[in-house]
């Protein structure tokens, strides 16, 4: 697992050449013997310097772009913001990847800053833009603190759905209880697609108040015992995972 501070792997000049498919790594040596190469703004002679997928590497002058893609999950914290920059000066949930060596990774769908859980960042465009896609999609899974306790009638009659004051139509495809007090339960909602705040709406249809909301799953990628606020990227197997065949729906699903 890596924390926020953990820099990504590092990879020799020579080697970073080749995996960014502008030549094999021995004539990236031989570029790099000769001084044509440039590492973040100077003439670099060691094929081994170390480099990370945010590095600036030139040969003969003209950049040579990463054609590397990186896709990791993260534990959303509490009271970040999913974007970029906030112009109210909140914090966003970029202030957990900083100084981590990343290149500029975007989140795929939305957690808003209440939420907490599962979010997704990359920088393949095509990978994201199929996960956000509404037309198809693997559930989400979300666990809900709730006040106060829901009955069973209750749960029964939000997996149904209701039809809201303007027309839509708010459900899931299941919803559980997972534990309980005297005073809140805990219940796992899982949603086949997901709408603007759509979990908080159904609950407030019900009179319940979500307490906390957090998202636990997309698809088959679960997110564990993965640390708050920490991320880690995703292997080989999850990518594929996530592009095979489907895409996940949501950009707001809480």
């Amino acid at each position: 697992m890596q924390t926020p501070s953990s820099p990504l792997p590092r990879s020799g000049l020579a080697r970073a050449l080749s995996k960014r498919g502008y030549c094999s790594r021995t004539a990236a040596v031989a570029l790099i013997s000769a001084g044509r190469v440039m590492l973040d703004g100077r003439v670099n002679r060691n094929p081994e310097a170390p480099t990370t997928a945010r590095s600036r590497i030139a040969v003969d002058g003209v950049a040579v772009a990463s054609g590397e893609f990186v896709y990791l999950m993260l534990n959303k914290p509490r009271g970040l913001v999913t974007t970029a920059s906030d112009d109210q000066g909140r914090d966003t949930v970029y202030t957990c990847l900083r100084a981590a060596g990343l290149p500029w990774l975007a989140p795929v769908g939305r957690l808003d800053k209440a939420s907490e859980g599962l979010l997704l960042f990359t920088n393949d465009t095509a990978w994201a833009a199929g996960i956000t896609d509404p037309a198809h999609g693997f559930t989400k899974t979300y666990h809900l603190q709730v006040s106060p306790l829901p009955t069973a009638a209750t749960l029964a009659a939000m997996q149904t759905g209701v039809r809201l004051p303007d027309g839509e139509h708010l459900g899931a495809r299941r919803l559980a209880l997972l534990r309980h007090g005297e005073r809140n339960a805990w219940v796992e909602a899982t949603l086949d697609e997901g709408r603007n705040r759509h979990l908080r709406r159904l609950c407030e249809a019900f009179e319940l108040t979500v307490l906390r909301l957090v998202r636990v799953a997309i698809g088959p990628l679960v997110l564990g015992d993965l640390a708050k606020g920490a991320w880690r990227l995703l292997d080989v197997e999850e990518v594929a995972a996530l592009r095979a065949g489907t895409v996940i729906s949501t950009q707001n699903t809480q």
